[in-house]
């Protein structure tokens, strides 16, 4: 395993909150100090002639469990994780892509060929999951939660990051300004790293995969970097 690390968590609560939990699992000391804040939003959902529900992301599971008492349709969610809080919300049917965007979007075309698909999701999607779905299913998206920044500052002790979200690592280059750092950032895709080219990281790490698990394990593998 790699040494202990103080890891800044920058995702937004209540993920950051589980995150921390796995960090101190695996040794390290957590450090949330988020940079995102989740909004929710207050819409009327149309569910006439929706058929099944695709998530991509556990706030998306919240927003929308807030606003409906609905939990007969079938969920396809993106993830594990958002699988569980679509179970935990008290969805049934539940099936994970156990993925990114396009592992979902091939789930929907396979689960659900032809139907009317409603995706819940952010103000500023990170991807298009209609697009990615094609004419296989009738995907539509509606805005249920928006990310805001804090404009937190850094924390005092730190020297390893995490960035769960391309909004996360703009966030977080305007958070570090121009002052330069040596440490280490980790991504979960290279879309959330970008921001950082020009940060000043001694290392920036891209996950294997776009997971929490993959960008963890990302701690103790040095040779998956950019």
């Amino acid at each position: 395993m790699a040494d202990r690390r103080r890891v800044w968590v920058t995702r937004a609560r209540p993920g950051a909150d589980r995150t921390a939990e796995r960090l101190t699992t695996l040794g390290h000391t957590p450090l949330v100090v988020p940079l995102l804040a989740i909004r929710p939003l207050d819409v009327a959902l149309d569910l006439d002639g929706v058929q099944a529900l695709a998530f991509t992301s556990l706030n998306g599971v919240a927003a929308f469990a807030a606003l409906s008492t609905e939990r007969a349709l079938p969920v396809l969610a993106v993830g594990d994780a958002t699988a569980r809080a679509a179970r935990e919300a008290g969805f049934a049917s539940v099936r994970s892509a156990d993925g990114d965007l396009q592992a979902l979007a091939a789930l929907v075309r396979s689960a659900a060929p032809g139907q009317s698909v409603l995706h819940p999701g952010a103000l500023e999607p990170a991807g298009d999951l209609a697009a990615a779905v094609g004419d296989a299913a009738r995907v539509r998206s509606i805005a249920v939660y928006g990310a805001q920044e804090t404009g937190a500052a850094p924390p005092g002790d730190w020297d390893t990051v995490l960035i769960h979200s391309p909004r996360a690592g703009r966030a977080l280059a305007i958070a570090l300004g121009d002052r330069p750092t040596l440490r280490l950032a980790l991504a979960i895709s290279a879309a959330a790293a970008e921001p950082l080219a020009d940060a000043g990281f001694a290392e920036i790490r891209i996950a294997a995969a776009p997971t929490e698990a993959a960008l963890l394990a990302a701690l103790g593998n040095p040779r998956a970097g950019v």
